[in-house]
C-alpha cells in the first residue's frame, strides 16, 4: 500500500479543469516526481494533497486513510510536510528563528515539548545552512531561502514531503546537494513527493515519476522509461 494515493482528482476553476481525473500514488522510502510545465496542474494537486484546495471529485488516501475533507492543519498534524514554491519565510527574523517558529507551530499541532536550540540548529545543518543562521531570512540568497523553506518543514518530522519545485533557485552543486540530502530522507523511511518542470533535474534522485500535462496524467514509471515514452516526450 502506497503512503500517498490520489484517486481520479478533479478540481476546476471557472468550469475549467486545473487537474482532470488526475491519479498517482508515492510510497514510503522513495523520492517520486510530479514533473509538467508551468501551468499544468501540479501547485494545484499539492494543494488537494495538503488540503487547501477541495477537488469537484476524487480522494486522497494518506497512510491507508481518506483524507479528501480533512483540513489542512490535520493532515499536518497526522505526518505531511509542504515546503512552497513561494518563499514565506518571515523576513525580519533570523534564518535560526524562522526555524524555531515552525517548531512550535508543530509543538502546537501534536504536543512536543520544546526542543533545545542545538536541536534547532541540527535541522539548519542537516540542509547546509547553519552558517546562516543569525542572518536576516529576508537578507539570504533565493537558494538558501528555499532551503530554509525545506528546514521548515522539517521541524515537524514528517512522513510525506510535498517540495514545490525545491531545486528553484540553486546553482548546480547546490542541486546535487539538495539531491543528496532527499535521497537520505527517503532512506530513513519518508515518502517524498517532488515537483518540478524538467525531467532532467531529477532523473539520478527520484525512484518514480508521473508526467502531468493539462492536468491529466499522460507517464508514470522509472525515469529511464518514462524518458522514452511517446507521450512524455510531446510534453511541451
Amino acid at each position: 500500500m502506497s503512503l500517498l494515493e490520489v484517486d481520479d482528482v478533479v478540481v476546476q476553476f471557472a468550469g475549467v479543469a486545473a487537474v482532470d481525473h488526475a491519479t498517482f500514488a508515492a510510497q514510503s522510502g522513495r523520492v517520486t516526481g510530479l514533473i509538467g510545465p508551468a501551468g499544468a496542474g501540479k501547485t494545484t494537486c499539492f494543494n488537494v494533497i495538503s488540503g487547501l484546495q477541495r477537488p469537484v471529485t476524487g480522494r486522497v488516501r494518506f497512510d491507508g486513510r481518506n483524507v479528501t475533507r480533512l483540513p489542512a492543519h490535520r493532515r499536518a498534524g497526522r505526518g505531511m510536510g509542504r515546503a512552497v514554491q513561494r518563499l514565506e519565510a518571515f523576513g525580519a527574523l533570523s534564518v535560526r528563528e524562522n526555524v524555531r517558529v515552525a517548531v512550535d507551530l508543530h509543538r502546537g499541532l501534536v504536543g512536543w515539548v520544546r526542543p533545545a536550540a542545538a536541536n534547532v540548529d541540527a535541522l539548519l545543518e542537516r540542509v547546509g545552512i547553519l552558517s546562516y543562521a543569525q542572518e536576516r531570512a529576508d537578507s539570504i540568497p533565493t537558494g538558501t531561502a528555499r532551503l530554509l523553506e525545506l528546514a521548515r518543514c522539517l521541524a515537524g518530522n514528517p512522513r510525506l514531503l510535498l517540495l514545490d519545485e525545491p531545486s528553484s533557485g540553486l546553482d548546480e552543486i547546490e542541486t546535487r546537494a539538495l539531491g543528496d540530502l532527499l535521497r537520505e530522507l527517503a532512506a530513513e523511511g519518508r515518502g517524498i513527493l517532488l515537483a518540478e518542470q524538467d525531467l532532467d533535474r531529477v532523473t539520478g534522485v527520484c525512484d518514480d515519476v508521473h508526467v502531468l500535462e493539462s492536468g491529466s496524467v499522460i507517464a508514470s514509471g522509472a525515469p529511464s522509461l518514462v524518458r522514452s515514452d511517446p507521450a512524455a516526450a510531446e510534453s511541451p
